[in-house]
């Protein structure tokens, strides 16, 4: 993915572990995501290196944010497949340590996901699954051209999906 003024990124490599488990042992972070249960450093490890690094295919995948001038990790952002009612779909997906929220960066996270994907790899539809409670993961949709486009079951939880296309 292309650098912002504010941030870059890079594919997680297994020395990310650490930085990685902090963001799944973080409450915050974790409360809308999944079952919002944190994970346990093994659990984040066997993510990290069975589920994140295979999923660097056809251009996919997360990637860990780095601010542009302290080049320290402050979340990740990327395209990820995920099946939505029988569908695959392109998520774009982030998530900024808390320190990170309020400043515009998840949107300039999620912009430059969306502009890698359609100028990049080709992709025309993209969905954010958020969960129902979560405004400011709405706002940032909202924020990158999405409209709400319905609710569906995910991982047995509600979740509210998020398009910038209509349904294909």
């Amino acid at each position: 993915m292309h650098p912002t003024q504010r941030l870059q990124f890079r594919r997680y490599t297994m020395e990310d572990l650490m930085f990685y488990t902090s963001l799944w042992q973080h409450p915050d972070v974790v409360r809308f995501i999944g079952n919002g249960q944190k994970k346990t450093s093994e659990e984040a490890r066997r993510s990290l290196q069975y589920w994140v690094l295979p999923g660097y295919k056809d251009g996919l995948g997360l990637h860990l944010i780095l601010d542009a001038k302290t080049h320290q990790p402050i979340g990740h952002a990327g395209l990820v497949r995920q099946l939505v009612d029988g569908r695959t779909e392109i998520e774009i997906g982030y998530w900024l340590l808390p320190e990170y929220w309020g400043k515009g960066l998840a949107k300039e996270a999620a912009a430059a996901c969306m502009d890698y994907g359609e100028n990049v790899l080709g992709i025309q539809r993209f969905i954010c699954l958020i969960h129902p409670n979560h405004p400011a993961s709405i706002f940032v949709a909202l924020r990158i051209g999405m409209a709400y486009e319905k609710t569906s079951a995910y991982n047995g939880r509600d979740v509210l999906v998020y398009a910038n296309t209509a349904s294909m």
